[in-house]
């Protein structure tokens, strides 16, 4: 939030120290998106995703279908076109695990209905990247069946040459270059380039190729030192640029307006958005068993909106058709700010409330299941003792 600020201040809108187009600025801006979705991929536990894959599967498909029904609604009653309103649906349908080091801290991470939501980012984030990959073609160069079957083909083969393919080839790279932490560096920033590189020549977006490949080798840098440099990296220099870089595309006094103008789309999005998450983790809840408690714990992990909805927003923000139409306009990415600052600041703060809850039904769990045998036992000694039957 305070880069953002910062962005807004030093921006056209504010003292105008730099412009909103300035090419060193762009430059580290695109460079921290890509770095953004490559550390979105490198977070999510595949191990963990495979002991709860069907159940992952299922609320990831509950958590990202809701949401992207009730944005299209949304858009649709709105007055964006069809594409637009299935784009501001992706938008939110992914989500961002902010309140991941909560859970971590209070030892949750194991839980089932913890692990059940971490895995589901992985369908979410990339059911949303992929849905943006369709609308941005069909806008630039209009709707065509033999265009799209060969996009949607192309986009499978993508997927799985980078995935598969760096997933086995990357380790064997990563050990073949030696204990060098500059040349390890080197060679996952190596990666990340080609992955976008190739998603852009089959007209995808950078970020989809980025996530891919932050998926594909997250298990060869996990707890690695070059992931700790790779993330100081980009936590220092990069990733402030682009939330940075998003201040200069804010105009304050059309953000002011958009909520006043547009009250029932911003109304719309974050109201449409916190209820269809709570739906998705309802309707999980009861589908698997799991308390209520833990319910709400879904409801709030899934709530925030960061990493893949600001990148694929500013992606379909610039994508202009030929008449110079952009696919979202500037209340949408306004709205999607306030949906961010929103999401952001209510999502941990209720995953450390219910967080707090779970670990007391655990405790109550444990004490209950610690007293029982002092209860049973001596009631089966005295029946089973033949002294005292005699």
């Amino acid at each position: 939030m305070g880069l953002l600020l910062a962005g807004v201040a030093l921006g056209p809108s504010g003292l105008h120290t730099l412009p909103k187009a300035a090419p060193v600025a762009e430059f580290f801006a695109e460079i921290g998106v890509l770095l953004l979705m490559f550390f979105a991929g490198l977070e999510i536990d595949l191990s963990q995703f495979r002991r709860t894959g069907v159940r992952s599967l299922a609320f990831g498909c509950l958590t990202f279908s809701i949401p992207l029904a009730v944005g299209a609604g949304v858009g649709l009653l709105s007055g964006y076109g069809l594409l637009a309103a299935v784009l501001i649906g992706s938008l939110m349908a992914s989500h961002t695990l902010l309140g991941f080091p909560i859970v971590q801290r209070m030892k949750l991470v194991t839980d089932e209905a913890v692990a059940v939501t971490i895995g589901g980012t992985i369908f979410t984030d990339l059911a949303s990247l992929l849905v943006l990959a369709v609308c941005l073609p069909i806008h630039t160069a209009g709707f065509s069946a033999s265009v799209f079957a060969v996009q949607i083909g192309e986009l499978v083969v993508f997927v799985l040459l980078v995935f598969f393919g760096l997933r086995a080839v990357g380790p064997w790279l990563i050990k073949r270059i030696g204990e060098s932490k500059e040349q390890q560096v080197t060679l996952v920033l190596l990666i990340i380039a080609l992955a976008g590189f190739g998603a852009e020549a089959i007209n995808l977006e950078p970020i989809i190729g980025a996530f891919l490949a932050g998926l594909a080798i997250n298990q060869s840098l996990s707890h690695s030192e070059t992931k700790e440099h790779l993330e100081f990296l980009g936590n220092t220099l990069f990733l402030p640029m682009f939330f940075v870089s998003i201040g200069f595309l804010i105009d304050v006094e059309l953000f002011l307006q958009t909520i006043r103008d547009d009250l029932w789309l911003v109304l719309g999005i974050v109201g449409g958005l916190i209820a269809a998450k709570f739906v998705a983790a309802r309707l999980t809840q009861r589908l698997f068993g799991y308390s209520r408690t833990q319910g709400y714990l879904i409801w709030s992990l899934s709530l925030p909106q960061v990493a893949a909805t600001l990148a694929a927003t500013i992606v379909a923000f610039q994508t202009k058709n030929a008449a110079g139409t952009r696919l979202i306009d500037e209340p949408v990415i306004n709205t999607v700010l306030v949906l961010v600052v929103i999401t952001s600041i209510l999502g941990p703060m209720l995953t450390e409330y219910f967080g707090r809850q779970r670990l007391a039904e655990q405790d109550a769990a444990a004490s209950a299941a610690a007293t029982l045998p002092q209860t049973v036992g001596p009631i089966v000694v005295t029946v089973s003792d033949p002294v005292a039957s005699a």
